[in-house]
């Protein structure tokens, strides 16, 4: 390689790292953002309760969180590729074994392979693939294309869930679920990468800098302000759906909705994921780009502002399509817009040599949240008919982590710590 040839290939944002991490990325979340299309389904197949498969999902959310540090650790000891390829088995044996489950418990434990094998093939894994291999200057964009990518697996997700399942029961659409998330490991030649971790951080082990993250106030409200973005987004990945089906006014004849086939709600519930996913790919490329010339923790500030006050209009108003559509775009451009931010603020206050296992123990609280967010969704409904109050305290939630964000020291931790002394 001439030395022009290695400049440009250290300075491009798009490299074969990227295209594989995003490829992985968009096929595992597809298949997670449409588990809330199967809420109803499954339900009326057995005649469940509706927490009873809200609990299933809520599990997979904390297993997911729960897996997310030990797959970090894992791929930091013996290589990335293979953690994915755990976590990709681990996925589809949670998927067979969910297609052929009967009942509400045997859903509930088999979501635990599902929620780990998401930890295995998700953020917290390629993110820190992808940050490594970024330069400097373009590691903020580099994380939000890969975080987009998850968005545009939510944009096809829902909508092959419900197309298949209008020709096959859900049980088999599990099971074609399960063979798509084992052929993507053919991109996995293409995820080796160089270390970018500077030569102090090389010299650290993962135990010196537990230490330091841990006793950095910064970290903890880090972790304490990932919460609501948990719970906001897997409250309305599971529930949304049903809540439209439910609740919107119908579609009108003389819609633009009908003329693009959504002639009912349930189509609504699905189409709305979809879209928003596709606001979010432009959210989270956006947020990426801003992360490189604007301070990352006041852009969080910023998003957790205009969550909560999306999420309070939109329950304010009466739900119709139209609404159903604003909110999805809104809500949606704001979405995961959080993530490269986040994930991008931790790989500059503590490192990039561990940084899929702090990103991932932050992620933690992510997932706490959304095991909060989808299990009282399911509890509140079974309560009250109604997901309003739960609705109110994610908007609540995220009104939290906007002024929690606000103290985080954006810096360094060598040169917060060297600033104390």
């Amino acid at each position: 390689m001439t030395a022009q040839a290695a400049a440009t290939h250290k300075t491009s944002v798009f490299t074969p790292i990227l295209f594989a991490g995003c490829i992985i990325l968009m096929t595992g979340f597809a298949i997670r953002a449409s588990f809330g299309v199967f809420q109803i389904p499954i339900a009326e197949e057995f005649g469940w309760l509706r927490y009873e498969f809200s609990l299933a999902i809520a599990i997979q959310n904390l297993a997911w969180g729960i897996g997310q540090p030990i797959f970090g650790a894992l791929a930091e000891k013996f290589g990335d590729m293979k953690a994915i390829i755990l976590g990709a088995i681990i996925y589809a044996l949670g998927l067979v074994l969910s297609a052929y489950s009967t009942t509400p418990l045997g859903h509930q434990l088999y979501e635990i392979f599902v929620g780990f094998g998401i930890a295995g093939t998700g953020f917290g894994v390629i993110l820190a693939v992808v940050g490594r291999s970024a330069s400097a200057e373009n590691r903020s964009l580099a994380l939000g294309i890969a975080t987009a990518a998850g968005s545009a697996g939510q944009v096809i997700g829902p909508p092959i869930a419900n197309a298949l399942l209008q020709h096959m029961n859900w049980s088999n659409v599990f099971l074609v679920f399960a063979v798509a998330i084992i052929a993507v490991l053919v991109v996995l030649p293409m995820l080796r990468t160089e270390n970018t971790a500077t030569k102090v951080e090389l010299e650290e082990s993962l135990g010196e800098v537990l230490v330091k993250a841990l006793r950095d106030p910064s970290y903890a409200m880090i972790f304490l302000g990932f919460f609501s973005c948990g719970f906001q987004l897997a409250f309305i990945t599971a529930h949304f759906p049903a809540y439209v089906t439910e609740v919107c006014l119908g579609i009108p004849t003389d819609s633009i909705l009908r003329d693009i086939g959504i002639d009912s709600t349930s189509a609504l519930g699905a189409f709305s994921l979809a879209v928003i996913g596709v606001a979010n790919i432009v959210g989270a490329i956006v947020a990426g780009a801003l992360g490189k010339k604007y301070s990352k923790k006041y852009l969080l500030v910023t998003i957790y502002v205009l969550r909560t006050i999306v999420g309070a209009l939109f329950i304010i108003f009466p739900m119709t399509p139209w609404s159903v559509m604003i909110f999805s775009v809104a809500m949606g451009a704001l979405w995961l817009a959080t993530v490269p931010l986040t994930s991008g603020l931790v790989a500059y206050i503590y490192g990039l040599k561990y940084m899929g296992t702090l990103y991932g123990l932050v992620f933690l609280s992510h997932q706490l949240g959304s095991f909060m967010g989808v299990y009282l969704g399911g509890v509140f409904y079974d309560a009250y008919g109604t997901y309003d109050l739960v609705w109110w305290i994610g908007v609540g939630v995220g009104a939290f982590s906007a002024i929690i964000h606000l103290p985080v020291k954006e810096r360094p931790l060598t040169m917060s710590a060297a600033a104390a002394e």
